[in-house]
């Protein structure tokens, strides 16, 4: 069989110490384990050595450059520039016409180095179709015929050897059913787990901290509670904020506690007057329409506002809060009777409120007969239900149910019957009061009453308003 390969043209790589030969075998010897080359080029020059020897233990690599023929062999000492080719067993048909090509295409000096240009089969066919004939060389000659030495310049630069497997259609359901995508991302997942958690030291003995996934950064710490207050006396309904916290409503009578015992430690009537002004104007002008509406360029847009007032100390809640919604450009009319006597805090509301651009109306004909931006109601009271009875109430209350404007109200008074107004939204103060199922949407405002403070009148309480102080209550 070693006969069979003499006089083939070899490139052997011999790794980067020694280098690359290529030449004519002109001894296989099975027993040494060497191969002799004839006429041998190293790295492309001309060695001055007629035959150089080869021990298997240094060879890296080693190709067919020309395979011998046994009919009409070309010589090799004319160094012409050959291709290499793949070899495969059993095909002597194929290797004598592909040296009768190579033999046609031999015209350079003897001087020249020899030239490979090596052609990479595709993967797992090179040993599986055969010998791959490579392209011809071009011969020098720049005008030929069609398909001539330019088609094989062409060939040269642009073939890539892959034109006989077109024919062939790929088997995409076969290959998919290689891939085991459940098993590859099990192990991916176990892998990272386990690089992850792994604790590596440093050279000094110190221990780097633990590196988490994208989702195992957070570390978990206690359950969340959502009752979070509890009251001695319950209110009969519960609600649910946004984040899901319980808010317990409570009873007149325990809300009335809750407020004394908040001023006999400094929350006086003045300061909680002014914080249920701020509260409730932020949430008008939310429901106004915030920045949309209340702009330097929409000046023209200016949205009204009618504030229906009683003697009380609700009535005094809502001049508060028409005060600073005058102070942010709002038109505000003020609804309130002349009365022979008033609460302390309602004269003092009045007179703040008479220094800003807002209108102060004694009588239900001097209020718009259009329909009006927002109506906050606060002409009820706890303890005096009799208002409603009066003449002012009902005319007050009429106007407000005829003027199709949405209704706000603020802190309305606890009633079994229905209230005289229809409040499409309703602001309550601390905690809840029962209130009689309507279709108004219930809010929550923070008016600055201590933790301690619960306590002292038996409410274990956390503050359910996280980052706002008006948040909005859902029927549990």
């Amino acid at each position: 069989m070693a006969s069979d390969w003499l006089g083939s043209v070899v490139s052997i790589n011999c790794g980067l110490t020694l280098g690359v030969y290529q030449g004519e075998v002109s001894c296989v010897d099975h027993a040494s384990q060497t191969i002799s080359l004839r006429q041998p080029y190293h790295n492309g020059i001309r060695c001055p050595v007629p035959e150089v020897t080869f021990s298997a233990m240094d060879i890296k690599e080693l190709k067919f450059l020309d395979i011998q023929n046994t009919v009409n062999k070309p010589s090799c000492a004319q160094g012409a520039a050959t291709e290499p080719v793949s070899v495969p067993s059993g095909r002597p048909a194929q290797s004598n016409r592909t040296a009768q090509s190579h033999a046609t295409s031999s015209s350079s000096s003897s001087t020249s180095a020899p030239i490979t240009i090596l052609r990479r089969a595709p993967a797992g066919q090179s040993n599986s179709r055969g010998v791959t004939q490579a392209a011809p060389k071009k011969n020098g000659v720049r005008n030929g015929g069609a398909g001539g030495p330019m088609r094989a310049k062409d060939d040269e630069c642009f073939g890539d050897g892959t034109d006989e497997d077109l024919d062939t259609d790929f088997d995409f359901e076969g290959n998919l059913a290689l891939f085991d995508k459940a098993a590859v991302f099990s192990q991916i997942e176990g892998t990272n787990n386990h690089s992850n958690r792994t604790q590596h030291h440093s050279t000094q003995g110190e221990q780097k901290p633990v590196s988490y996934r994208h989702d195992e950064n957070i570390l978990q710490g206690k359950p969340v509670i959502f009752r979070r207050i509890t009251v001695p006396q319950h209110g009969g309904k519960e609600y649910c904020t946004d984040s899901g916290l319980v808010v317990p409503s409570v009873s007149y009578e325990l809300h009335q506690r809750l407020l004394a015992a908040a001023e006999r430690w400094g929350l006086s009537v003045e300061r909680r007057l002014e914080t249920i002004g701020v509260c409730a104007s932020q949430m008008a002008l939310t429901l106004l329409g915030g920045p949309n509406r209340l702009t330097p360029k929409n000046v023209h847009q200016r949205p009204t506002v009618v504030l229906l007032c009683g003697p009380h100390i609700q009535g005094a809640q809502g001049i508060s809060c028409g005060r600073h919604l005058a102070n942010h450009e709002v038109e505000v009319i003020l609804f309130l009777p002349n009365f022979l006597k008033m609460q302390e805090s309602v004269t003092s509301e009045v007179n703040l409120y008479s220094r800003t651009s807002g209108k102060q109306v004694a009588s239900v004909k001097d209020l718009p007969a259009s329909p009006v931006d927002l109506v906050i109601n606060c002409l009820d009271c706890h303890e005096n239900r009799l208002l409603r009875e009066q003449s002012w109430h009902k005319s007050a209350a009429d106007w407000a149910n005829q003027n199709r404007a949405p209704v706000l109200s603020i802190d309305p008074s606890v009633s079994e019957q229905h209230q005289p107004v229809q409040a499409k939204w309703t602001l309550s103060l601390g905690l809840p009061l029962l209130l009689t199922e309507a279709e108004s949407r219930v809010y929550l405002c923070d008016i600055g009453i201590p933790k301690q403070v619960f306590q002292e009148v038996g409410i274990r309480y956390h503050s359910p308003f996280g980052c706002k102080f008006v948040i909005p209550l859902h029927s549990a």
